[in-house]
């Protein structure tokens, strides 16, 4: 089974504008990803895929894979997906540009979704951490994700789902961070099928694979780390990247 990881790195960003290319310790956060990413020696290749010249040759001039889209995209599995085409892969796992902190641990347990899955039922795998924090589990920039009892998603939303009109009957809430697992087959549907009003409402691209019936299993992992949405995500991954 080939392996391999893809980040998608776009320049331009709605909430803060050229997050990736700010500095963390030294080095831009996009660098700083993709070196986390091939340290923890899991793929047969680590590549970055942008829109930009700059964190191109970023990446490039420190001597790391990096490929430039052919066409705009909405989102990073259609990066990912054009990207991957013509590739003899099996499974691509999709790390967020902004997240300098991804950990061998949890992206091990997505690996393991789909060297399990010997009957083929799983077409994603993503993670997902337990929250508690009230503020958190309110916040419409947190993705919510609720699951069965086999841990497959059955929705993913900005809204706190699920709302509690009873309380201590036990529901836990769960964040979805945004690291995915494809089979190769699977982001190809994706990039063909068009948005539903679903994901355009909610701004979730992987609520697409629900819409079109893609089964998608949820791993549980208990490393948060940082995702750099706002100049405030910074400060905090300064502080503890020290």
């Amino acid at each position: 089974m080939k392996i391999i990881s893809m980040i998608p790195a776009r320049y331009s960003a709605s909430r803060f504008p050229g997050k990736l290319m700010q500095d963390l310790g030294g080095k831009p956060v996009i660098l700083r990803t993709y070196e986390a990413t091939v340290a923890t020696n899991l793929f047969d290749d680590v590549i970055v895929v942008t829109d930009s010249d700059i964190i191109y040759n970023e990446i490039s001039n420190n001597g790391g894979k990096v490929i430039m889209s052919k066409k705009e995209h909405d989102c990073g599995s259609d990066r990912i997906a054009e990207a991957v085409e013509n590739m003899d892969i099996d499974v691509v796992i999709n790390v967020q540009g902004d997240e300098p902190f991804t950990d061998k641990e949890s992206l091990k347990k997505l690996i393991d979704v789909f060297k399990e899955d010997t009957t083929n039922q799983v077409d994603l795998a993503s993670l997902m951490v337990h929250i508690t924090n009230q503020d958190e589990i309110n916040n419409p920039n947190t993705v919510k994700v609720i699951v069965d009892q086999s841990s497959f998603a059955l929705y993913f939303s900005r809204s706190t789902i699920p709302y509690a009109r009873a309380t201590n009957v036990g529901a836990k809430y769960y964040k979805h961070k945004g690291v995915y697992a494809f089979r190769k087959q699977a982001i190809l549907d994706f990039y063909k099928l068009p948005m539903l009003p679903l994901e355009a409402s909610e701004k979730i691209e992987c609520i697409r694979y629900l819409e079109y019936g893609k089964r998608i299993k949820m791993v549980e992992t208990n490393v948060e780390g940082i995702e750099i949405d706002t100049p405030e995500d910074l400060e905090r991954a300064k502080k503890l990247w020290k």
